[in-house]
């Protein structure tokens, strides 16, 4: 044991000591196993164990493992979840008995109680951070509609109509796949894949068919998606063969209620099969036999609150520990799907070249023929390229402009030399939301009629960049007979008719087009290169491939132009439509840098005081190399941050001396918070 394991050893029993001191006298205990040994749902890191509580003799038919409870702790009552109960406590003294029991029905299965505890431990979080996320709240008029109901109703219920997997025959090991899908039982082995989808294909359905292979075999499965627009596709295909008895969509925006009713349903049995966001990735199905993410890469999939899990780590470590089949499938292919191919944890399923030459859309960038014809095109919102493809596309149907930045002008900068226009008041960039209003800080919403620039004085503003809203504005007038339609945050469109139309979205907001788009605009792409972040040429990628594959195939006419050098890694990985060798060189090159996913990396961030001190008192492994700290600018706060890196055998014990560090901290009350984030999703 290390020397830092003894100090957070001493202030645990020095805490469990001071607690069993309160306990109370005179309560009958259990008869049996009176001993509750609980989860109690505190922030401190150093409270990250299980304390002794004592069961009455009342409670003891209510109190099992994976039940709610109310206890005492630290002077206030706070909920808690049971994990055993036990004949003795190691504790001397009395145990304080349990407050109440919230509820008799286990929430928290054997399962779940490994995953929450192993994806704890993987991202150096506390069991309380991650189960918030695996247990919904309760709701308690939705929890009695499930008392006593504990037969499955899918298992009473038929199968629907079998999925023929047609579409798998495309691709190399698809058939395969399926195939070993449907051997019932977790015993044999199960497949791990990486599927890189063809451009166009019907990708609801073809998940759909794994779906129904695995139930065909009598096992559940999870699928996990990005947002809601997605479960909503995919739900559709899986209701189209399984039927609403088998099937439920677990997401955060169906309501407190709603979202606790597809919990439950999944809990009790009542469903086989869950179609969610992030958090479905713990949802806890029985005999689970099939775990599929969809476009892993996108950072939705990682949870924004501490630990900052990510789901598709989240089904590798399920997939590992129950022998369930594992696959993580996109139309590009993220650096974590190219390691699992790398080390042979996962196999490749992917149609041939020829097959996709014949499924993706011709894909050209700017060159030295643009810019003989067009000096202006690499600067140019639309070149005589982009103008000509569009013109020609719309006479058989719509047209995708893909615009990576939402609002009107998002940055401003000074007329006269340039520099970024900042707020007075908080220093963040100033931006316009119209032809005619007033500038305005993005970060704090002050109005900066009055800006003068910093620099030189100067009181004229330019755009720096622009966004969707000026891009549609803009289209408008260059075809003013067209309808122009936008999707974003402002409101998300679902489908579009066959009907000529330009389309201006964000990333990720681009809507399905009935037959396909014609064509596809990919506009200020060294907007999505230039970003300052470890993957931006990755998430470039994604972005484009992802509007790309709703484009019609090249020999039905579709055309897809890109506002790029073809010469950049990205963008020929685009034009060459091969997402997979970018991945892979992507993956040869963070193995030399020491940067994730070769290498486990934990980001420390916080006030440079507290990252100093987290450092000093950080046991790195052997493999270990600190980065820094450096400073860094966040909305107008000055913080620090460093990076540790370790190889993956060491990962492990990386992320233990992280817990113990900030365990340490926590129960000394040293210093300010201090932010611990293993292998970022983005590194700036």
């Amino acid at each position: 044991m290390t020397a830092a394991e003894h100090a957070l050893a001493e202030l645990a029993l020095i805490d469990a000591v001071g607690r069993t001191a309160r306990t109370k006298s005179g309560v009958d205990a259990a008869p049996t196993s009176p001993v509750a040994r609980v989860m109690v749902d505190s922030p401190l890191p150093h409270l990250d164990r299980p304390f002794d509580y004592l069961v009455t003799k009342v409670q003891h038919d209510h109190v099992s493992a994976g039940v709610r409870v109310r206890v005492r702790f630290a002077g206030k009552e706070v909920g808690g979840l049971v994990l055993e109960r036990v004949a003795s406590s190691e504790h001397a003294g009395r145990l304080t008995p349990l407050s109440r029991v919230v509820s008799d029905l286990p929430v928290l299965t054997d399962h779940t109680e490994w995953l929450v505890r192993a994806v704890a431990d993987r991202y150096a979080g506390t069991f309380m951070d991650v189960a918030r996320a695996a247990v919904p709240p309760r709701h308690a008029r939705v929890e009695a509609e499930f008392v006593g109901r504990v037969v499955p109703e899918w298992e009473r219920s038929p199968l629907g109509p079998a999925a023929t997997g047609a579409g798998w025959a495309r691709y190399s090991g698809g058939e395969a796949l399926l195939a070993r899908l449907s051997v019932p039982g977790v015993e044999s082995p199960r497949p791990r894949a990486v599927w890189t989808a063809l451009p166009s294909d019907d990708v609801p359905v073809r998940v759909a068919e794994l779906v129904v292979a695995t139930c065909a075999a009598g096992l559940g499965s999870v699928v996990v998606v990005p947002d809601a627009r997605d479960v909503e596709r995919f739900s559709e295909a899986l209701l189209e063969v399984l039927g609403d008895v088998r099937v439920v969509r677990l997401t955060a925006d169906l309501g407190p209620a709603a979202r606790y009713r597809a919990f439950m349903r999944v809990l009790v049995g009542g469903a086989s099969v869950v179609v969610g966001t992030r958090a479905a990735a713990f949802a806890p199905v029985r005999d689970l036999g099939l775990a599929v993410i969809w476009d892993d890469g996108d950072d939705l999939h990682s949870d924004p609150h501490a630990p900052y899990w990510h789901a598709r780590e989240v089904l590798a470590l399920r997939a590992s520990e129950s022998g369930a089949a594992l696959v993580l499938g996109a139309h590009s292919r993220s650096v974590e799907a190219a390691q699992a191919l790398q080390a042979g944890w996962a196999r490749e399923v992917a149609a041939p070249r020829a097959m996709v030459r014949l499924a993706a859309p011709r894909v050209t960038g700017t060159d030295e023929s643009d810019l003989a014809r067009d000096p202006a095109a690499q600067s140019a919102r639309l070149p005589h390229r982009a103008f000509t493809t569009a013109r020609e596309a719309l006479e058989s149907g719509p047209v995708l402009v893909q615009v990576p930045r939402r609002g009107y002008v998002p940055a401003l900068a000074c007329h006269r030399c340039r520099a970024l226009a900042r707020c007075a008041e908080c220093t963040g960039p100033l931006q316009a939301t119209s032809g005619h209003a007033v500038p305005s800080c993005r970060w704090c919403g002050r109005l900066g009629a009055d800006h003068a620039c910093a620099e030189c004085g100067g009181r004229t503003l330019r755009a720096v960049t622009v966004g969707a809203g000026r891009t549609a504005e803009e289209l408008g007038r260059a075809f003013p007979l067209v309808p122009v339609i936008t999707s974003g945050r402002d409101g998300v469109v679902e489908v579009v008719s066959e009907r000529p139309a330009l389309v201006v979205c964000t990333p990720g907001a681009e809507p399905v087009a009935l037959g396909g788009y014609a064509a596809a605009l990919l506009l200020d792409a060294r907007a999505l290169l230039d970003r300052v972040d470890l993957r931006s040429d990755e998430e470039a990628l994604r972005r484009w491939v992802n509007a790309a594959s709703l484009v019609r195939p090249s020999a039905e006419g579709g055309r897809v132009v890109i506002m790029a050098d073809s010469a950049i890694p990205a963008v020929q990985a685009l034009v060459r439509w091969d997402p997979a060798g970018f991945a892979e060189r992507e993956w040869q090159e963070r193995v030399t840098l020491r940067l994730p996913p070769p290498w486990r990396v934990v980001e420390v961030s916080g006030a440079p005081h507290d990252v100093q001190s987290f450092l000093d008192n950080l046991e790195v492994p052997p493999s270990g190399k600190v980065l820094g700290p450096v400073p860094i600018e966040s909305r107008g706060e000055v913080r620090s941050r460093a990076l540790i890196s370790a190889t993956h055998d060491e990962g492990a014990a990386l992320a233990a001396a992280c817990k113990v560090t900030s365990s340490l901290r926590s129960a000394s009350k040293t210093g300010g918070p201090v932010t611990v984030r293993f292998d970022p999703v983005a590194i700036g």
